[in-house]
Formats: structure tokens, sequence, C-alpha cells
């Protein structure tokens, strides 16, 4: 979309102090702890682009506050390399680059800010490769340390320490179904039929380049089989997230052009484990 169609979109430019009016008109203040998901192209033409966003959501937020990304590493090797001809899997462990929470890039997936935030001067990204996460603020460090290498999004994760602190998770113009925070209540609900992935990756130990095995629900191609839970084509996050915000949990409003939404992590997880528990068969 070209410079015109995103100033027409947003009447005009999205500039640092239309953003933080808007998100504070959407809920977000001093002191909030958020997880924020964008999509820059519905938001309109943002003057500054990425930096621009994280600069209005630290006003808002403010020195007490924190700011939290999901990240991923966009250049780990594939799960399924193991599948490979030997010779290729030889080369691939021999050389493939460690991950560096410092270095990696974030998934390119996730859009721009979630790159930009992990350079941010003063951020803290967690040590898991392939379910990194990113924070900037007062409690960056406590939100990022010690992320388990299994059950990534469980309990002692990033996500869990979110909902332990009362954070908040915002979509600024992204999709429902880009709600992170639900698979940390696919990790937690007690329900038949959880999917799991295992892979191997490279990390990081006292400085030395190790090849080591994870464990984790199957965050890419669903934990859970829904087929008889939603339309065919539908991720179950939008469903799950719409039913929340019928039933009171969340805001929704305008930030420059984008239809955004602000929840609070732990009723949206609280809803989640229990929809998923009460369709899926699982804990009453």
């Amino acid at each position: 979309m070209d410079e015109m169609a995103l100033l027409k979109r947003a009447d005009g430019p999205v500039t640092r102090s239309r953003l933080r009016r808007d998100l504070t008109a959407l809920g977000l203040g001093g002191g909030d702890t958020v997880m924020f998901h964008t999509q820059m192209s519905a938001v309109g033409y943002v003057a500054g682009g990425a930096p621009t966003i994280v600069d209005a959501l630290r006003d808002v937020v403010g020195e007490r506050g924190t700011l939290m990304v999901t990240c991923g590493w966009n250049d780990a090797p594939p799960y399924d390399f193991t599948d490979w001809p030997p010779a290729w899997q030889d080369a691939l462990r021999a050389e493939h680059p460690a991950y560096d929470p410092d270095l990696s890039e974030a998934d390119h997936n996730n859009g721009r800010l979630p790159e930009a935030l992990r350079r941010w001067p003063g951020a803290v990204r967690s040590r898991h490769p392939d379910a990194s996460f990113a924070a900037l603020g007062a409690g960056a460090a406590e939100l990022m340390s010690d992320h388990p290498w299994d059950d990534p999004h469980g309990p002692g994760s990033p996500l869990a320490r979110l909902v332990a602190r009362g954070g908040r998770v915002l979509l600024l113009g992204a999709p429902l179904d880009t709600l992170t925070i639900l698979h940390h209540a696919e990790a937690l609900a007690d329900a038949p039929g959880k999917r799991f992935v295992e892979y191997e990756q490279p990390i990081l130990v006292d400085g030395e380049r190790v090849w080591r095995r994870f464990r984790d629900i199957d965050s890419e191609d669903a934990a859970f089989d829904y087929s008889s839970l939603v339309p065919e084509g539908t991720w179950p996050f939008e469903v799950i997230a719409r039913e929340a915000l019928a039933a009171g949990i969340g805001n929704k409003g305008l930030v420059g052009a984008a239809e955004s939404h602000v929840f609070d992590a732990a009723d949206l997880v609280r809803f989640a484990v229990a929809w998923l528990e009460r369709n899926l068969g699982g804990a009453s």
C-alpha cells in the first residue's frame, strides 16, 4: 500500500502524540506491563515507522511500565532437518550458528515491531531460541529470566510472568488470531489430545555452541484438534477471542485507523483455559 493510501486511511499522518492519545483512550496507562502485536499497515502512515510506535507506547506506560513482544528466531533450523540426508544433517550440525539473544533476528513473520523492540537500548531477550520473547522497561529482566527450555509457553515462561504481573495484551491493528498469550492457555489446559513437538536447535552454553533438544506444545499447526469447534480455515484463537469479547473481556477502539484491542492477560487466559477444557472434554 502506498503512502497516500495510508495517509487517507487514517485521515493524515499517525504521529507519536496521536498514538499516545489513542492508546490512552483505549485504556492503557502508566505502570502497565503490555505485550503487543502490531499490523502497521492497518494503523495508517506512521510518521517515523516502528520506532514511533515504541516511543508512543513507552510514553503511555512510563518509566514504571514494561513492553513485551514475541520474537522467535528467524533463522532457526527447520524442525524437520533430521529427515534430511545424513550428509546434509552433518553439514548443518557442524556449522549452523547458535541462537544468540543479542544478535539473532526475530522471526520476520511477526512483523517489524519485535525486531525493533529487541534491538532497542536496554531491551532484554529471553534465552529460548524457538519461543523467545523480548521486553523493555522496569520489569524486563524479571519477565525474561530463566525462560524454561521445555514447555516454553507454560508455567515459568514469560507469558506466565506476564499474567502474574497483571499484564495486558494489546492488538494494535493486529488480527485476533495473533494472540500469542493463548498458547499459554493451551499449555495450561487439562484437555485430552494435546499435541507436542520435539526439535533440536543450537544454543550457546558458556560460550560454546551446543545442540539441545526441546519439547513444546505444537504452536505452529495447533496444540489440539479444533476441526469440530471452528470453521474450516479459521485459526481457533480468533474464535476464542471473539467469545471473550462477547463475554465482556477486553476493550476495543481505534488507534490511528486500526481497530485495536486490549485484554487483561489473566482474564483472557482464564477464559481460554475454561473454553478449551469445556469444548475439548477436559477438566470441568
